[in-house]
């Protein structure tokens, strides 16, 4: 049980853990100053809405999301929103390509050299079917968390530990909801895929909860570390290199190795969603449709890392909004003694 409740936390964690969220563009784009009551509310909300979605996944038996989609949002939204998953998953991963040649531009390598790189190891994963994708995670994702970690407490403690928490000023707390909904999308993506594996309870409970915790806690440490060079972000189309820019070139090399590993387990995560809905439809080897997908996503990293985050993520946080009302609402309108009154 803890086995597999451990692997389904860590693909959650690293499904969202992408460059988005490591590089720190989109937590300056939700949180920001006023945000620690945000982040508190987002980790409850986000295990609450993930066990949600990991019940109905394993009660179904799941191979891909629009079964949970239907039992969550009934047939006729479920058909709007399978379109919308498919254009979030899409958009995202062209996100992810892009973060990829965003981050080896500090070393003067070509942007397109870093797409390709990583769109050629995303499609490899692949080659063996979608079962390496749990695999890779639980591998790599305690690694990334772990070297994120670290880069941000060494900072907080070169600078003191700049924590604070006033409850007088939490103006930004309606930044949860949107910032939850945001990712709700690939996570029911990515857990509805694997729902026939999913065997017990427990399993659920240690994904839900565990991940939450972590990722609430890194985002907590990671705001706080980005309050203290809010000026300089305006500059930096990656705000961890601002916290990076007078450390050792060892640590920023290996900083962007992390960078690296989170594009990689987000992009990778985002192709198994589509994979797991095309394959419903289409037949064909899943690294040949990985191949397919990753080729038509890359002219369209042109758009730029940071453009793509700061318009299409706040977009996706909004329109998802009543998808996040219907997770949190579906275990009071499912309940037994509500059925009955109805």
């Amino acid at each position: 049980m803890w086995g597999n409740g451990l692997k389904w936390m860590f693909l959650i964690v690293g499904t969202i853990i992408g460059a988005g969220y490591a590089s720190g563009r989109e937590l300056w784009e939700f949180f920001g100053a006023e945000s620690g009551l945000a982040i508190v509310l987002f980790a409850i909300l986000f295990s609450i809405s993930c066990a949600v979605i990991l019940t109905v996944s394993k009660k179904e038996q799941t191979t891909h999301y629009l079964p949970v989609l239907e039992k969550v949002l009934g047939k006729r939204l479920a058909k709007a929103y399978d379109v919308m998953i498919i254009l979030y998953l899409f958009s995202v991963t062209v996100i992810m390509l892009a973060g990829a040649g965003a981050t080896l531009e500090v070393y003067h390598i070509p942007t397109w050299l870093g797409i390709i790189v990583n769109g050629f190891l995303v499609v490899l994963i692949f080659i063996k079917g979608t079962s390496g994708m749990t695999k890779i995670n639980a591998l790599l994702i305690p690694i990334l968390i772990v070297c994120l970690l670290a880069v941000l407490l060494v900072y907080q403690q070169s600078i003191g530990f700049t924590f604070s928490f006033n409850l007088q000023e939490q103006k930004n707390w309606p930044a949860s909801l949107t910032f939850t909904s945001l990712n709700i999308l690939p996570i029911i993506a990515v857990l509805g895929a694997v729902g026939n594996q999913i065997h017990h309870r427990g399993e659920i409970y240690i994904a839900s909860i565990g991940s939450g915790v972590i990722l609430g806690t890194v985002s907590y440490i990671y705001n706080e570390s980005l309050l203290t060079v809010a000026q300089e972000i305006i500059f930096y189309e990656i705000p961890l290199f601002v916290i990076l820019k007078h450390y050792p070139s060892v640590m920023v090399v290996a900083i962007s190795l992390v960078l690296w590993l989170a594009i990689y387990t987000t992009a990778a995560s985002g192709v198994l969603g589509l994979l797991s809905r095309i394959q419903v439809k289409v037949t064909g080897e899943p690294w040949v449709i990985a191949l397919l997908l990753v080729a038509l996503m890359a002219p369209l990293t042109l758009f730029g890392f940071s453009t793509l985050i700061s318009i299409l993520y706040p977009l996706y946080g909004i329109l998802n909004l009543y998808i996040l009302a219907a997770l949190l609402l579906y275990p009071i309108l499912r309940h037994p003694a509500t059925k009955k009154k109805r």
